[in-house]
């Protein structure tokens, strides 16, 4: 990477190498020289996470290094595109420098993309932040991964109890119901195979939802199929009761019922990361940035967000998009665009979402589906959707393949691996 003093060209730096970075790496990477830019791009981890399957890794279906992807591997198709690992502290806009934690020197740029994602929202309930494990990080799937196995163990050794064997998940969108979904297929196998001395019965699936019906970005029509499917496996779903306490046995909801449990999965919302709330910008709820229509932050002219920190707004619409992998993709896409036409001395363009459409599995040949077009699926059709596009969205063709390798030998021999445990 150039020093300050000699670097040659225009520094585009990139914070965050998820889906958003990486878009916009993508989007540059091709015409930078020419444009005389130089891209660098900054993570905290030296690899990109695949997020939407972090669930199977929390279930321990997959391997966390199955839906990891390492950075330089994605910059090696890419030359000339630096990268550096580092824990960013803070963004001096007026400097125009990237500050980093840990006494690192900071990095100067002449064009920023913030896309530092999110992180848990926990919505201030008493003793979640202490007690619940989120599903956002590779670090939060391995340590679901860890409790739930740790807990198998003791009370295959010991002796059961109603807390042990009872998984808590609130929330009732895509992820709470693949985590739901997973979790009670496996227990319907695992529990009768792998631990013997365990009475199936005696385990509880419990999924808490403060809406009328899950899957609430959804058609109603399969919102009601993902309900009864989850039913048919045997998960309780508790609709319209929200979390008021979350203890280390137990949890309290808004109806005053108390549900025994040593693992409770939060997959109720997320927030924009605490980047964000050190940034010295406007923001909206969840603490999301807001941006102009081209995505660029107000005062700030240099500097694009994208992602899940943004409050990215398709044309014409009031409400920020969802933080999904979609909208962050184009996001990022869209703020590399316009960095190319900036150096070209053009005017910027309004960022314009296509919507491609919204799925979720529920379990072994049921899941749904909804289309921009109108058309829904359900059943073994979605489900063949969901596993083809999440295969093609994966970075890396040993990934696919360990993906796939996977999936194949579960649903043919449909029993499970050997668990590990570790860090417990």
């Amino acid at each position: 990477m150039p020093s300050d003093r000699t670097r040659p060209r225009r520094r585009v730096v990139i914070l965050g190498a998820g889906f958003a970075g990486l878009a916009a790496c993508d989007g540059l990477a091709a015409s930078a020289a020419e444009a005389g830019l130089e891209v660098v791009i900054v993570d905290r981890h030296t690899y990109n996470t695949f997020q939407p399957l972090l669930y199977q890794v929390a279930t321990a279906g997959l391997n966390p290094g199955d839906i990891a992807y390492p950075v330089r591997s994605f910059l090696h198709r890419h030359g000339g595109v630096g990268f550096r690992q580092g824990v960013v502290e803070d963004v001096d806009f007026d400097a125009r420098e990237v500050r980093f934690s840990g006494g690192d020197p900071p990095l100067s740029y002449d064009y920023l993309v913030l896309a530092t994602g999110a992180t848990t929202n926990f919505f201030g309930v008493k003793g979640a932040k202490e007690h619940a494990l989120a599903i956002y990080t590779m670090e939060d799937a391995v340590a679901v991964r860890d409790r739930a196995a740790a807990l198998l163990e003791h009370a295959a050794t010991f002796g059961p109890s109603e807390a042990a064997l009872t998984v808590v998940i609130v929330g009732g969108g895509p992820t709470g119901v693949e985590m739901a979904g997973t979790l009670a297929e496996l227990r319907r196998a695992e529990l009768e195979t792998t631990y013997p001395e365990i009475d199936r019965s005696a385990s509880r699936i419990v999924v808490v939802e403060q809406l009328g019906r899950l899957l609430a970005s959804f058609d109603a029509r399969l919102a009601r199929y993902a309900l009864q499917a989850l039913e048919d496996r045997g998960v309780e779903v508790r609709l319209e009761r929200a979390v008021e306490e979350v203890t280390d046995d137990h949890v309290v909801l808004s109806d005053g019922e108390q549900i025994p449990t040593s693992l409770v999965v939060w997959s109720a919302g997320v927030r924009a990361g605490d980047l964000a709330d050190r940034l010295a910008t406007e923001k909206t709820r969840g603490g999301r940035l807001e941006v102009g229509d081209d995505l660029r932050l107000a005062g700030h002219e240099e500097v694009f967000a994208v992602g899940d920190l943004a409050a990215a707004r398709d044309r014409g619409h009031d409400e920020p998009l969802a933080q999904l992998a979609q909208p962050a993709m184009q996001a990022g896409r869209h703020a590399a665009r316009q960095i190319l036409r900036l150096q070209a001395g053009r005017l910027t363009e309004a960022f314009s979402y296509a919507d491609k459409g919204i799925m979720a599995t529920i379990g072994r040949r049921a899941a749904v589906t909804e289309l921009r077009s109108g058309v829904r699926l359900k059943g073994t059709l979605a489900w063949l959707s969901w596993l083809g596009l999440h295969v093609v969205f994966l970075l890396g063709f040993r990934n696919r393949v360990a993906v796939l390798s996977n999936w194949a030998w579960r649903y043919i021999s449909w029993r499970r691996g050997a668990r590990v445990i570790a860090g417990t």
